[in-house]
């Protein structure tokens, strides 16, 4: 008998060598992930006394993540690296998702993922935090990077890799819909700093407007396979 049950097994047994349904089941993971993470978003307490913090948000997304993608056999193929609270001070990122080569596992591609809530709750956040002791750790990286913000410091990282690392901003709700799930893919934002941009949520916020197509899940995992390596890449997309 087959270590594997249950209806994943029918679902990934077929596909193993086929690059676009590999594609497909990566999308599936993210994609069970946002729409679980969703349900949080549209939660309203009818007293208004309570609502999930940002960090219990961006945990339901990873956990619910994981869980898929282990359910679809995923994880020596397409990896998913939670930061320790010091490296997401340091490189900017709550997570780095890997497409690894065989045998070695090494990465191909990676794509740093960095999560963006609700003004307001990032501010109750830092509220809360504010009143915690910090560790010794936490307070040598926090002096480490204070000379950049966190934009730039997750756009320094993936341009430390190359190309083959794009930066996903992912916003958990935005000013003029704050109940789904959006992103803004690139591996050009040094392209900014070139121009004497300042890398920022607003500047990051600007590639919505005027937006007309959103790229699904699946459509941003195909493009980023598809497209040469070395060639400059922007998407936007709605994840839930």
């Amino acid at each position: 008998m087959s270590p594997r049950t249950g209806m994943f097994a029918k679902l990934t047994a077929p596909f193993a060598n086929k690059p676009n349904d590999f594609t497909r089941l990566i999308s599936n993971s993210i994609s069970f992930a946002s729409t679980r993470t969703k349900e949080y978003l549209v939660f309203k307490d009818p007293e208004g006394k309570f609502q999930p913090s940002p960090q219990t948000l961006t945990q339901v997304f990873l956990m619910n993540y994981i869980t898929q993608s282990v359910n679809l056999d995923l994880t020596d193929t397409f990896s998913c690296t939670s930061m320790t609270p010091e490296q997401r001070i340091l490189l900017g990122a709550d997570w780095v998702w890997a497409i690894l080569k065989k045998p070695t596992k090494n990465p191909k591609i990676q794509i740093a993922v960095q999560v963006l809530h609700l003004p307001e709750r990032e501010e109750a956040e830092e509220r809360a935090a504010a009143r915690k002791p910090i560790s010794e750790s936490i307070q040598m990286a926090q002096m480490e990077s204070r000379n950049k913000n966190v934009y730039e410091r997750m756009v320094d990282f993936c341009t430390s890799i190359g190309k083959d690392c794009y930066a996903l901003f992912l916003f958990f709700g935005k000013r003029d819909d704050k109940v789904n799930i959006y992103g803004v893919l690139s591996n050009n934002f040094e392209a900014a700093v070139g121009k004497c941009d300042k890398i920022d949520r607003a500047l990051i916020e600007n590639f919505f407007k005027g937006s007309r197509y959103f790229h699904t899940p699946f459509g941003m995992m195909q493009t980023i396979f598809t497209k040469n390596t070395e060639a400059a890449l922007t998407l936007m997309i709605k994840f839930s």
